[in-house]
């Protein structure tokens, strides 16, 4: 436990109750932010303790040094990257985030959008529904056989790793961080290894200075086989462009993207008026979703409960 007294705690963003009344039960002073605007958050975070935050505004110096009192910043969800976390750290703010609460939410959405993808399902549905039936032109693939790629082995690439058990599958996984983590789900592999293997390449890395854009026609290029992407990382994690130009030419036959590189900050709003975005979303071989992969009804609540569990670990037990 810290030795630090948490009384206030500021509500930046819109997260299940749970957190807010497992806080209020311990005593705490909870006001929810979740309708101001950052200037007015601004005036009033200076007595704070503690604020909840999704992707609302980045969490940069400035702010920090306007929260005075700041002893813990909690994201409900996986990835930082808002978060000036090392400026943090310097001014001793704790740090929680709630990657158990979305990983089994995360895992099986990129299972179902890999076999709908395999599988044709979005666009038979569709030509079914307009009255065509065309059986030998819409052939899908089995998933038994293949070998899956997993870049990033922590909470949700192991969930995902985990659920492809009982496909016949082969899964390898490289994560830049760790050491020795191949385990019953998957053996530890080299980037070399992946582009020799590799018929399925699945994302789940945060978004940092050496993950931007780390998929790009350089890394298609390498491949010896065609392939299947999936990401439900950060848009950015992928350069569209490269990738719309790698399914033209064959190298990717398809891609399942849950996240994508014209989101904005809050993950809210998506930049339309754009030429590789019209043709991104053109493509029949790319399945979408609005960045919902970790919203699951259940993962709400989880991704709440975790935060809570970790603020009273810290600081109320």
């Amino acid at each position: 436990m810290s030795s630090g007294i948490i009384k206030k705690v500021a509500f930046i963003d819109q997260v299940n109750p749970h957190l807010m009344d497992q806080l209020k039960l311990k005593g705490i002073q909870c006001d929810d932010f979740s309708k101001l605007s950052s200037e007015e958050v601004d005036l009033r975070i200076p007595t704070y303790d503690g604020i909840v935050i999704r992707s609302k505004f980045p969490v940069n110096k400035a702010f920090l040094d306007k929260a005075k009192a700041l002893k813990f910043i909690a994201r409900s969800g996986a990835g930082m990257e808002n978060i000036d976390v090392e400026y943090a750290k310097k001014k001793g703010v704790e740090l929680f985030n709630s990657p158990e609460g979305n990983r089994t939410a995360v895992a099986e959405h990129a299972m179902g959008m890999l076999l709908s993808l395999l599988n044709h399902l979005n666009r038979v549905d569709k030509q079914v529904r307009d009255g065509i039936w065309l059986r030998a032109e819409n052939r899908g693939h089995e998933l038994k056989g293949k070998i899956i790629a997993i870049i990033g082995y922590g909470n949700m690439g192991r969930s995902f790793a985990k659920r492809l058990q009982g496909f016949e599958v082969e899964v390898i996984a490289y994560d830049k961080f760790k050491l020795g983590y191949g385990d019953q789900y998957a053996k530890e592999a080299t980037w070399k290894e992946i582009y020799a293997k590799a018929d399925v390449l699945s994302l789940h890395i945060p978004l940092a200075d050496d993950t931007l854009n780390l998929i790009n026609k350089e890394r298609f290029d390498h491949f010896k086989k065609p392939i299947y992407l999936i990401n439900t990382a950060r848009g950015k994690n992928v350069n569209t462009s490269d990738l719309l130009d790698a399914i033209d030419s064959g190298k990717v036959l398809g891609a399942c993207l849950d996240v994508l590189e014209f989101e904005g900050t809050s993950f809210e709003q998506i930049e339309k008026e754009n030429n590789t975005y019209q043709r991104l979303i053109s493509s029949d071989k790319v399945i979408l979703s609005p960045h919902i992969a970790g919203w699951t009804n259940e993962s709400y609540f989880k991704l709440a409960d975790f935060l809570f569990k970790k603020i009273e670990a810290h600081f109320l037990s």
